[in-house]
């Protein structure tokens, strides 16, 4: 089986791209789901992210406030690589379980993992997939979904390597600057050429 790793930027379109790859029958896993369910209520990580971060980052519910912690994170290279060093190991572990577990038969497999090259696992995959828009075009997304400020959108697109250079990296690069159906036509071209 190839182990195929998807990733792009904040805003790129990575969930959309991993989406269509599910609808074609691809297996696929979501290392930003597995980064919650590191820090969720009752965990280890969660407790960890405390220890860290103090109870000001958690919510009303005892639930990790990812809007506070984010105002930290990505103002403060320290405090994020104190975060990663908490949950990344976690993640890893999950998603190389993941890929163990699947059946032999399985021609290829996606892990979503948004910090693929800031991390540096790319070598742990056969293959690589960026996802890429413009980063205006990104700042506008990370504004409009979550109701950011533009230097806030700007502050977590510098806080990853420019879209860009991981397009020069990859394997396969999927635009998504344009419509649906021409997203959609590039991920069914990777397919082919993956399976």
């Amino acid at each position: 089986m190839r182990r195929v790793a998807l990733t792009g930027g904040i805003a790129t379109g990575k969930s959309h791209v991993r989406a269509r790859l599910d609808a074609l029958g691809v297996p696929t896993i979501d290392a930003d789901a597995l980064a919650r369910g590191a820090v969720a209520p009752g965990s280890t990580g969660l407790t960890e992210v405390v220890r860290r971060f103090g109870p000001a980052i958690l919510d009303e519910r005892g639930s990790l406030d990812r809007k506070q912690l984010a105002a930290i994170v990505f103002t403060d290279p320290a405090a994020r690589r104190d975060l990663e060093a908490i949950v990344h190991p976690r993640v890893r572990t999950a998603i190389d379980d993941w890929f163990a577990a699947l059946p032999a038969a399985t021609s290829f497999a996606v892990a979503d993992i948004p910090l693929l090259y800031e991390t540096g696992r790319e070598a742990e995959f056969d293959a690589v997939i960026v996802v890429a828009a413009a980063p205006e075009t990104q700042v506008r997304r990370v504004m409009a979904r979550d109701s950011s400020s533009e230097a806030d959108a700007r502050a977590r697109l510098a806080a990853q390597l420019p879209i860009d250079d991981k397009a020069q990296r990859a394997d396969f690069v999927v635009r998504t600057d344009g419509t649906v159906a021409e997203t959609d036509r590039q991920v069914d071209a990777v397919y082919r050429q993956l399976r």
